[in-house]
């Protein structure tokens, strides 16, 4: 790993692939693999009696989310409009037979169904949009008119939702079996209709009302009498929540006709899987969908995503553990599994997360089954007809999530390795550009090629002969074409650099070529500085050191000859050994630290000696960038990092703006200590935004969080005064990163006042101009203007934004492979004074300022070092760095 390399967006560090033959397990022949999973029906609830007995298990059918490719992790278009009672539903045609599936008369959701016992309610919108938003669309740069991937939802003008309350005499509790009453006046009740066991919803008024229906039940021929009645006086609001629910019921199942696999919450096509034989990869092409209420329609967002599953199983990991270590393997297993996603498909295919191993159950474990002890060998052999062959293999551990708790499902799910099928791609297979390239090549789409396939989505949607009935019961249909939106196209910015020289980007946001000739902002020279040298690179290190100071010298920056410190290999001990002989006598600017490859134990170990044992900024090269091609250009970047590590600015843009603070803020979760978490918070120092401040704050698994934002505010607002003469900032913006939809009422209840609390106590009643903004990278929208990408500084603010928030999409990268993915911008609190005009410019000239790339990023600067330092201190430090680096920025 080396400073200038890239590291992967968030999250847990992903296990190792086995090699080829490591098949064999535990009690198996040397070179015998698992068996392929099987297809079958449903699962038991059982509890292993030889391990955890106050937790039964029950294998079976889960929901947990897998690894999906060619797309960002979804950002949750649809939950706010969801309430807790309704996010885990989804169809459940062909669901399994067993407890684990639908409710006793082994109902799913057709018409006139939910899932289980889930009711309807009402939720609470959130409104986030602040009311001194009185206009959030603006008005600067040209007009064009673009695409995006959303169809609208098209109901007749008379169309309405009527809500209606059931009681049944004598009562029953058995949803099912209400369903089961109800249905049989399905022609009374119309086409289109959805009950959950109390409340109806149907698109026709029902007269008279109340209404009285008689059904016989089957089981007994008891008579039931039900009388439904209206709730309210007329039909319900157009807009209400209540309309996204029941649109969701339908539309999910329109999905689910047309013959795709649910696995998590999204739907494949396992027909069209994408096989690459040289890689024991599988592709299966999906599609995401989440609906919601749009600025003036209901819209439904549609994205072509792709699952990758592998030919490995769990159980050949846990025979890979093996073969590395005999004695530590359990660490080991537990280390490379515990957070995957593993997939089965001895019944409904299903998807399930790893949260345990317990190594005190196998196959031969038992649990209760209808009053009867069998063990999962007996079970999956009677059920399935599968043949578990390792009979000492430990059981995996899926826990319940909230949604599933809510759905009924407390209990814990145990899941044999040999039938569980790896998904998603390693670290190993990450480094693998052959592989990388060989899925690239078959998931990337163009501009034209992906509004093809959307196109063919919506005629296989409306043309699939069970949904063109339920449509037209429900008088519903799906726009032919994609929804147009006009867009607007920022004027390009300038970037000042050093001798009052400036770059116009009017050919597009990339200024690499203007180092040749340009001078860097504001430079200091590095004149103390130590080059850690390998003895067999002498040759490379040195030649590269006279490329850094040749390019350094071009930019305006002088770097003096270094104190070399020879170094007979870079083993982890000896890569320590050396920065501690090195820090024991002097403290240098920077320490230049080439090494012989990218493993992560000795990146980290330079690391943590270099910015939490002492306060000195360090720059990782990897021996194999020092022997590529155009040394000139990789010094020239490396150069520059150096300077912004020693306090350095290489540029900035035109501000238009004064006495502002721009804030970044992430928080991301440590890779090794699973129930610690890192906050990391970035803030401007200078009126260019060239400067930085930077803190951190680790967390445990429940504390808290939103209480250290604002202490590290008002320590950033302190530094502010020490860099400006006394003067505190007299407006902040803040861009708050890492926050999912579910949590913007959280955020905004708690990080938002917590935070204009404390500034009214630092500045009493001259309080500063402050704007509260959620950054989201994860979107499933995608923009086309024609067939091409739209251009860098394209900015969307009406149409498929949300009524009920202050938001707009802006991209503000130049995308010439694939297709351009914007990123989402929510101000969920704004006294800053500022037109939408101010908030979007300044936020695309934000994504310049991010000094480890000579062109825009997809979040403004502070953001973006947020999320480099939080993720830092989550995958390397494991800790805190040093205060006395706070305001350096060493994290680049």
């Amino acid at each position: 790993m080396s400073d200038e390399a890239r590291g992967r967006g968030r999250g847990r560090g992903r296990g190792q692939r086995p090699p080829p033959g490591a098949g064999a397990g535990p009690g198996a022949p040397p070179g015998q693999t698992g068996p392929q999973p099987t297809r079958g029906g449903g699962a038991p609830r059982g509890q292993p009696s030889t391990a955890h007995p106050a937790q039964p298990s029950m294998p079976g059918r889960a929901s947990s989310r897998g690894s999906v490719l060619a797309r960002q992790q979804p950002s949750g278009d649809s939950a706010a409009a969801l309430t807790s009672s309704m996010r885990g539903l989804a169809v459940a045609e062909g669901a399994g037979s067993g407890p684990s599936a639908a409710g006793p008369g082994g109902d799913t959701i057709g018409r006139g169904n939910l899932r289980g016992n889930r009711q309807i309610e009402r939720p609470a919108l959130v409104r986030t949009k602040p009311e001194t938003c009185l206009n959030k669309q603006g008005s600067a740069g040209r007009k064009v008119t673009c695409t995006a991937n959303y169809f609208e939802i098209v109901t007749k003008a008379d169309w309405h939702l009527y809500q209606y309350r059931v009681d049944f005499n004598p009562e029953e509790d058995r949803t099912a079996i209400k369903r089961g009453l109800l249905s049989q006046h399905r022609a009374l009740l119309g086409g289109g209709f959805v009950f959950d066991g109390t409340l109806l919803f149907t698109n026709q008024r029902l007269a008279p009302d109340p209404l009285e229906l008689v059904s016989q039940r089957k089981h007994d021929g008891q008579k039931i009498v039900m009388t439904v009645r209206m709730v309210g006086k007329d039909a319900i609001k157009y807009g209400d929540q209540t309309y996204l629910q029941v649109l969701n019921i339908v539309i999910r199942k329109c999905i689910a006709n047309l013959e795709l696999e649910l696995l998590g919450r999204n739907y494949y096509d396992r027909k069209a899987r994408i096989t690459i034989n040289e890689h024991k990869l599988e592709l299966w092409p999906g599609y995401l969908t989440s609906m919601r209420q749009h600025e003036h329609n209901f819209l439904l967002c549609v994205e072509i995503i792709h699952k990758v599953l592998r030919q490995d199983t769990a159980y050949d990991l846990l025979r890979y553990a093996q073969q590395r270590d005999s004695r530590n393997f359990k660490d080991i297993f537990r280390n490379e599994l515990i957070g995957q996603v593993v997939l089965t498909s001895y019944g409904n295919t299903a998807t399930y997360k790893v949260d345990d191993v317990d190594f005190d159950s196998s196959p031969d474990s038992t649990f209760d089954m209808k009053g009867k002890k069998t063990s999962y060998r007996e079970y999956y052999e009677t059920k399935y007809g599968v043949k578990i062959k390792d009979s000492r293999q430990p059981m995996l551990i899926s826990r319940p999530k909230a949604r599933d708790e809510r759905g009924g499902r407390d209990t814990p799910i145990y899941l044999v390795p040999e039938l569980c099928r790896m998904t998603g791609i390693t670290d190993e297979m990450r480094n693998n550009m052959n592989l990388m390239r060989a899925m690239a090549d078959r998931t990337r789409m163009d501009s034209k090629t992906r509004q093809d396939r959307l196109l063919v989505f919506q005629q296989r949607f409306t043309n699939a002969p069970k949904n063109v009935e339920e449509l037209k019961n429900w008088n519903l249909s799906l726009s032919k074409n994609l929804v147009n939106m006009q867009a607007r196209i920022l004027p390009p910015e300038r970037i000042l650099f050093g001798n009052q020289k400036a770059v116009n980007l009017e050919r597009g946001p990339d200024w690499t070529n203007s180092f040749r000739d340009s001078s860097l902002l504001a430079t200091s020279s590095i004149s103390n500085w130590v080059v850690v040298c390998l003895r067999d690179g002498q040759r490379e290190i040195q030649e590269f050191v006279g490329m850094l100071q040749k390019s350094a010298h071009g930019m305006g920056l002088r770097i003096e000859h270094p104190n070399v410190v020879n170094i007979d290999d870079d083993r982890v001990n000896s890569c320590v050994g050396v920065l501690d002989r090195v820090l024991s006598r002097d403290l240098p600017q920077i320490i230049l630290f080439p090494v012989s490859n990218n493993r992560a134990d000795r990146y980290s170990a330079i690391k943590r000696k270099t910015y939490i044992d002492r306060a000195v900024p360090s720059q990782v090269v990897c021996m194999k960038t020092l022997r590529k091609k155009g040394l000139m250009s990789i010094a020239t970047k490396v150069a520059i990092q150096m300077s912004c590590k020693i306090g350095g600015s290489p540029w900035s843009v035109d501000i238009p703006i004064k006495g502002t603070m721009v804030v970044g803020y992430d928080v991301c979760h440590d890779a090794k200590q699973k129930t610690k978490s890192y906050g990391a918070l970035v803030a401007s120092l200078n009126a260019s935004w060239s400067r930085y401040y930077s803190s951190v704050t680790h967390h445990q698994h429940g504390e808290e969080i939103f209480k250290d934002l604002p202490i590290n505010i008002i320590k950033a607002i302190s530094k502010y005064q020490e860099h400006n003469n006394n003067q505190l900032p007299t407006r902040l913006l803040i861009y708050r990163d890492g926050v999912g939809e579910g949590q913007i009422n959280i955020v905004y209840s708690r990080e938002v006042e917590d935070v204009v609390k404390a500034l009214q106590t630092t500045y009493g009643d001259q309080a500063p101009k402050l704007a509260f903004i959620i950054v989201t990278k994860r979107l499933n929208s995608r923009f086309f203007l024609g067939n091409d990408n739209p251009p860098a500084g394209t900015v969307v603010d009406d149409v498929i934004t949300c009524p009920e928030k202050y938001d707009f999409f802006l991209i503000p990268q130049s995308v010439r492979q694939g297709t351009v993915s914007p990123a989402g911008f929510n101000v969920i609190y704004d006294k800053s004074s500022l037109s939408a005009d101010h908030m979007q410019r300044i936020t695309y000239k934000l994504c310049h300022l991010y000094f480890n790339w000579s062109g825009t990023v997809r979040v403004p600067a502070p953001c973006q070092y947020a999320h480099k330092l939080a993720f830092l201190c989550s995958q390397n430090l494991h800790g805190v760095p040093n205060e006395e680096l706070s305001d350096l920025l060493y994290f680049l």
